[in-house]
């Protein structure tokens, strides 16, 4: 058996295939590079990270946080030898990510420059043509609720037709967003979420024609669980025949998490969970057999003892990654360089070299010993936690010396990329230069830091910080050195280690 979700992750928006006997999925990033984490499993519960689709995007906006932007809901298919990710970006157009390896680079193409444009998804028909099925963001094109269906040319590189309403669900799936395109017996289907992210249902069209009419059906509810909002993901068919649908749930504060559906068909329609209240609709499951047994149980890394030459597949960047901002040798720890901000203010909001992490618990303790190696008043070098409301500790360097400091940001104007404000929240006189930080996360949406100076007796710094999610996200884990006075300096923070340990359940 296996119990949902199966990843306690924000792995938002995700998509799933099978090639042989491999799955793959991928996952929005919005403004974490880099971006569409590409995952890996043999039995669709137990993942690894294996890639990235996108190593950076090719505009000026990326090299700084751009919150709200970036990578949307993409979709994964594979097709004649090469993986084709579908990519949105909001105020870009969409692009294509492909390969004929999913562990080598990813080439990246725009098939459609457009604003508005979002979550498409590629099918390949019987008789060799190729369409694209796409939705729109209310935030950039001022509509929510239609699907739009376009004929491309088989390698996906531009649109051969102009798009195509199939369908408008103002009233019957309103914010419909996110369709999968599929064929079956048949039938052209389409899986889409369907009522907004955190209350909203899974929703299916099929229809005899790719362009439609489009019949529409319920075809799983939040129902009588405790699991708000099931919807949004992908259909696979594993090797012995069983269908799955793999889909999110959103917790707020730590963003969508991932949870495994089975899947048949009744009477034409896909049937998703199972029935457990008489009204015809799936209700998600809280654990079912396993669609494959024997298979290895990955994992997702978390901990690293920056042992090797390059950042672990865990780590993403607040904005496109610029290897100037950090230093891995396999020998002396990552070096985290105390840059200063080119364009306003020195806040983690705004920090392009913040490096972070999605957490993977509800609950955990993550600990990184930290050396300051300060050149200027202001370096700084800590560790924390992004959100609306975040929180940062470690030392900085003042003009009386290095001092333990926790500062805490609140962001506001979250429809648009944010402004945020800082203050120092605890400041006090620390001696010497590496400090070990602790953050504590606990399963009541709060997290707190602790400081040692041996990695043995740990004391409070501060109090607790409310847990907030971020734009589009959850809340991010974090790594960051800066210089607080926006002093350009060669200084840096050395991280010999981050040690995470799940602490949900405790």
């Amino acid at each position: 058996m296996y119990q949902n979700p199966i990843l306690y992750a924000d792995y938002s928006d995700p998509d799933v295939i099978r090639v042989g006997e491999d799955y793959y999925m991928v996952a929005s990033s919005f403004t974490y590079l880099p971006g569409v984490p590409l995952l890996h499993s043999r039995d669709l519960v137990h993942w690894e990270i294996i890639n990235y689709c996108v190593r950076s995007l090719p505009f000026e906006k990326y090299n700084k946080p751009s919150h709200g932007s970036g990578t949307w809901a993409p979709s994964i298919r594979y097709h004649e030898g090469t993986f084709y990710v579908f990519i949105p970006l909001p105020d870009e157009g969409i692009f294509v990510a492909r390969s004929k390896d999913p562990r080598g680079e990813f080439q990246l193409n725009c098939i459609q420059q457009a604003k508005g444009w979002i979550d498409p998804c590629p099918l390949w028909d019987d008789d060799g043509k190729a369409y694209m099925i796409f939705a729109y963001a209310r935030s950039r094109a001022g509509i929510k609720h239609r699907l739009m269906v376009a004929e491309i040319d088989p390698e996906c590189t531009r649109l051969l037709s102009e798009p195509v309403l199939v369908f408008d669900g103002e009233q019957l799936g309103p914010t419909t967003e996110g369709p999968k395109f599929y064929k079956y017996d048949g039938w052209y289907y389409v899986l889409m979420p369907s009522g907004g992210v955190a209350t909203g249902w899974q929703s299916a069209l099929r229809s005899k024609s790719v362009y439609g009419p489009y019949e529409y059906r319920i075809v799983m509810h939040q129902g009588e669980t405790e699991v708000n909002g099931p919807h949004q993901g992908g259909w696979v068919t594993g090797v012995d025949g069983r269908h799955w649908f793999v889909h999110f749930q959103d917790v707020i504060e730590l963003g969508r998490i991932t949870h495994l559906q089975p899947m048949c068909f009744n009477a034409g329609w896909p049937f998703i969970g199972e029935e457990k209240n008489g009204d015809g609709i799936g209700e998600p499951v809280a654990e079912w057999s396993l669609p494959a047994e024997g298979q290895p149980h990955y994992q997702i890394a978390e901990s690293d003892d920056f042992a090797g030459t390059e950042l672990g597949l865990q780590w993403q960047w607040q904005a496109n990654p610029n290897p100037s901002n950090y230093a891995l040798d396999g020998k002396t720890g990552l070096h985290l360089f105390c840059r200063a901000n080119t364009e306003r203010e020195n806040l983690l909001w705004y920090a392009p070299n913040a490096l972070t992490q999605i957490p993977q618990h509800s609950a955990l303790f993550m600990t990184a010993k930290i050396t300051l190696s300060a050149c200027e008043t202001g370096d700084m070098a800590a560790l924390g936690m992004i959100g609306h409301k975040y929180a940062y500790a470690g030392l900085e360097k003042t003009a009386e010396g290095n001092r333990l400091v926790l500062y805490t940001g609140t962001v506001t104007n979250k429809e648009f990329e944010g402004e945020a404000s800082e203050v120092l929240a605890e400041s006090c006189v620390f001696e010497g230069d590496t400090v070990y930080i602790r953050m504590e996360l606990s399963e009541n949406k709060t997290y707190r830091f602790q400081w040692s100076d041996d990695g043995i007796r740990y004391h409070r710094l501060g109090g607790p910080q409310p847990l907030h999610r971020a734009t589009w996200t959850g809340a991010k884990l974090c790594l960051w050195s800066a210089n607080k006075e926006n002093r350009k300096s060669e200084g840096y923070g050395r991280y010999d280690f981050v040690h995470i340990e799940d602490r949900s359940g405790c």
